[in-house]
């Protein structure tokens, strides 16, 4: 594998780790990821090497959208799964701000497959918004927010063609429900499943990346395409599949610095609770995402990347994301 690997897993929301990430569809309590991902998610390990990834994640969604203009009141429903109804209009978006502290680790098993696992060693979701919006009775609250371990995924990934300028590679993934989904809000209420730390349901993810280096140039550039098929957990409910396609470049200044811009555009489909549609869940989105790799020492990397959402249109009102950043650092032994 040559130097400038470093750039071979930019695929945004649809990767491996966006199964792992607070959800990325735009729902009723304003749940996303950043659409980012770093190299440890791409790429296939030497036969026998190890290599651990440990990321700071972070996404500010406090922009209000109704379909894709500003919009000041985004009023939202509440899933009420002890009645088994959805109901309309139930409180008034602020903010949510997803935090995650992500571990991955792969495995070369040979020169061309690996085997991998995420874990979400931790999952916050801050979060805002009035109760009873638009009453004498409306109220703000902060307490609906919550933490905790997330939901670990595992997968293959296999090389399917090797060639000195070229590097097409395919994965397959299965994201677990290890992470809680029923914790309780501030009412005693289970939750809105976008402000649980998992999902509750097992998820598949199919994911192929191509990437072409013409050296000796220092630039590269790659294309890739994912689909996510989210299954329906115990409380009847299903988060909306997910297709994303990406492309982007990337230039060594160098032994130790890489930089890049990607592109990236997310389809996601409306969530589903009890074979009923879920407003205010759904959206489509553009977002562009430079970044900065650096190798202080053999093995090692250190990343940053930042997302800047250009396009944005959700289904009716919702809170969409603002900015969002990935910080982290990558070893191989």
């Amino acid at each position: 594998m040559h130097r400038f690997s470093a750039f071979r897993a930019f695929i945004v929301f649809g990767t491996l780790l966006a199964g792992l990430a607070p959800r990325p569809a735009a729902a009723s309590c304003g749940s996303a990821s950043c659409f980012l991902v770093t190299h440890a998610e791409e790429g296939v390990q030497s036969a026998g090497s190890v290599q651990v990834d440990l990321s700071y994640r972070y996404l500010d969604q406090t922009k209000m959208l109704d379909g894709s203009e500003s919009t000041d009141v985004v009023l939202v429903p509440k899933i009420n799964f002890e009645d088994q109804t959805i109901e309309p209009d139930h409180h008034q978006e602020i903010s949510t701000r997803n935090t995650m502290v992500l571990l991955g680790i792969a495995y070369g098993i040979s020169a061309r497959l690996s085997v991998f696992g995420a874990l979400p060693l931790s999952v916050g979701k801050a979060h805002e918004h009035y109760d009873d919006a638009g009453t004498p009775e409306q109220t703000f609250t902060n307490a609906d927010g919550t933490s905790g371990f997330g939901d670990v995924a595992a997968g293959v990934r296999y090389a399917l063609l090797v060639k000195a300028n070229d590097l097409l590679m395919g994965s397959l993934s299965v994201k677990a429900p290890t992470g809680a989904y029923k914790l309780l809000d501030s009412e005693g209420a289970i939750n809105e499943p976008t402000l649980e730390p998992g999902t509750g349901s097992y998820d598949e993810l199919i994911t192929l990346y191509y990437v072409r280096h013409q050296f000796p140039s220092s630039f590269e550039w790659f294309v890739s395409g994912s689909q996510r098929f989210n299954g329906r957990n115990s409380l009847d409910y299903r988060i909306g599949d997910e297709t994303v396609v990406a492309g982007g470049v990337g230039y060594a200044a160098g032994e130790r610095w890489v930089f890049s811009l990607q592109a990236n555009a997310r389809h996601a489909g409306r969530d589903d609770y009890n074979g009923q549609g879920v407003p205010a869940t759904g959206s489509d989105s553009v977002s562009l995402s430079p970044g900065i790799r650096f190798a202080p020492g053999k093995e090692l990397e250190l990343y940053a990347y930042l997302q800047f959402p250009v396009y944005q249109d959700v289904n009716e009102a919702q809170l969409a994301p603002r900015t969002g950043f990935v910080v982290g650092l990558s070893k191989r032994f």
